[in-house]
């Protein structure tokens, strides 16, 4: 195997976790219509209690829990990309590998509250607005870590003074952008109605929006640059087989 062949196969499994989260998101019957932190206790009780949402909530969020697993291989990936940028230290790459650590945690967690909530609803309904409150605030709210990591993704690449750097300098503007825009979800524990509401415009679609163009984006720059570093592994030695053979004595008179 190539150094590089690790690396293609983990970016390649983002089309399956792709598929795992569209599926998930479309499963899950609290997604497609938000449910608003104005319901009352009652009205969130009856949403878990329905025999046709029960069922659903269950197994998107098992699925969620894969999508969350499955975002940690890409993160490596670029993780390692970024060791390759013509940096005195290593020290943004540890730092993505940190908040990768802590943005699928806390997405993992929320799945949990939600799964929580479904898994005993004839329980008292102030206890499942509870979790139900913790599943859409810690899904929502925990940008931080997503926020972070697009501005030392970006930081990176600008100070990457190669004369052919690992990623263009609009990949960096593009992390700038998807940061801004995650922005509005970390206030959403504040609102409840209006776009800053976790069902709300910024907080949800906008949020949701800016992942999964990341996820895409950037998955699209991974594999070029992965693929071009497997270019440049081959052509040292192909270059010197060549210069080996154009080295034998002989060979002009040969041919």
């Amino acid at each position: 195997m190539r150094r590089t062949d690790g690396e293609l196969i983990l970016v390649w499994t983002v089309p399956v976790v792709a598929i795992v989260w569209i599926s998930a998101f479309f499963l899950f019957p609290g997604f497609v219509h938000p449910m608003s932190p104005a319901m009352s206790a009652d009205e969130v009780a009856a949403f878990y209690r329905d025999p046709g949402n029960v069922p659903r909530i269950r197994y998107s969020m098992i699925l969620f829990n894969w999508f969350c697993v499955g975002l940690v291989p890409i993160l490596m990936v670029l993780a390692v990309q970024m060791r390759r940028m013509a940096h005195r230290t290593p020290i943004f790459s540890y730092c993505v590998i940190g908040c990768a650590a802590g943005g699928p945690t806390l997405f993992l967690t929320a799945n949990l509250f939600w799964i929580i909530a479904a898994f005993r609803p004839d329980r008292d309904p102030e206890l499942t607005r509870m979790f139900n409150d913790l599943a859409w605030v810690t899904f929502t709210a925990g940008v931080p870590f997503l926020i972070a990591q697009s501005v030392f993704v970006a930081i990176a690449i600008y100070t990457d003074r190669q004369p052919r750097p690992v990623f263009r300098r609009w990949v960096a503007h593009f992390n700038l952008v998807v940061a801004a825009a995650l922005v509005p979800a970390a206030f959403t524990a504040l609102a409840h109605s209006g776009p800053f509401a976790w069902n709300g415009v910024l907080s949800f679609w906008v949020k949701n929006i800016a992942i999964t163009a990341w996820i895409a984006v950037m998955t699209a720059v991974l594999v070029r640059a992965v693929s071009r570093r497997r270019g440049d592994d081959t052509a040292p030695a192909e270059t010197t087989a060549e210069g080996l053979a154009s080295a034998v004595p002989g060979d002009e008179a040969t041919v």
